[in-house]
């Protein structure tokens, strides 16, 4: 059995967590242009009722659910809604998340909690929950989870974020060979910077005295070369349902430079040293 939904996906299903902005609203918008049967989930209900607002006004099929991810039962109270609404599940994307920028020293044992708790506890587990869901039925399926460029290297202050997207990455990875003859394909998604409200978000999250220096909705040090809408990560999950691979990155550049971190590790070192000098003076502490 060919891992994966096929690249007709008129009439498939899928579940999208953090559904309400960013790339999972982007996500939800192209998978329903797709002809998917879409449901949002996530903790705010103004956000959720506009893009299936949206959805609907043009035709497509949309439903919503709140809740946290992180609530106990929550992955199998979701797929159970999608039974409810929709007959079943064919695919998930394991969006929700935060970030936060803030040194591993100053981080508390709640915030360190939290943040796995979220981007890679209940991530895993919506996934568990759904590839169980999919091979109990006997039918072909999709799972994918929103890591991210920092999964393959990190920066000063991202340390904690970048570990569980690290941690999410091998876990999808391992989780498509362990699924594979099951039909079920498993994909992680890399985005580079997107413009949305996540920087905002994780400036508020790291607290006072930290976080991104944030214009726009984007950190002022990011190069624009890296900045990307959410349209464009939602285009390329969509390419994904259809084509499957194991990796979905959005940007070439980025990816390069991933590698040539990984390949070149002075290099590597290099970067984190000007970055780091670059916060202590933005911080008034010299070099």
């Amino acid at each position: 059995m060919k891992p994966g939904l096929g690249p007709q996906l008129e009439g498939r299903r899928i579940l999208i967590t953090g559904g309400g902005t960013g790339i999972g609203a982007a996500t939800a918008r192209a998978c329903a242009a797709a002809g998917m049967q879409v449901m949002l989930s996530g903790r705010r209900l103004e956000p959720l009722e506009k893009v299936v607002g949206e959805i609907k006004s043009v035709g497509g099929e949309a439903s919503l659910r709140i809740g946290d991810v992180v609530a106990p039962g929550a992955s199998e109270q979701l797929i159970d809604a999608m039974d409810e609404d929709y007959g079943g599940i064919d695919a998930v994307f394991a969006n929700a998340g935060y970030g936060i920028e803030k040194p591993v020293l100053d981080a508390t044992p709640e915030e360190i909690r939290r943040i796995f708790d979220v981007n890679l506890v209940a991530a895993i587990d919506l996934m568990r929950a759904t590839g169980r869901r999919l091979r109990q039925d006997g039918r072909p399926g999709h799972l994918l989870s929103c890591a991210s460029i920092l999964g393959k290297f990190t920066m000063p202050g991202y340390g904690l974020y970048s570990s569980t997207k690290a941690a999410l990455t091998h876990v999808s990875r391992s989780m498509r060979c362990e699924l594979h003859d099951d039909g079920i394909a498993v994909s992680s998604v890399h985005p580079v910077t997107t413009r949305t409200e996540f920087f905002n978000v994780a400036k508020k999250e790291s607290g006072d005295g930290h976080g991104p220096v944030v214009k726009d909705g984007i950190p002022t040090h990011v190069p624009r070369i890296f900045v990307q809408p959410a349209e464009v990560v939602a285009r390329a999950v969509v390419k994904c349902l259809r084509r499957p691979r194991a990796e979905v990155w959005t940007s070439q550049i980025g990816r390069l430079s991933a590698g040539i971190f990984e390949m070149f590790p002075p290099v590597y070192e290099a970067v984190l040293r000007s970055e780091m000098r670059r916060k202590r003076r933005e911080a008034g502490l010299g070099r």
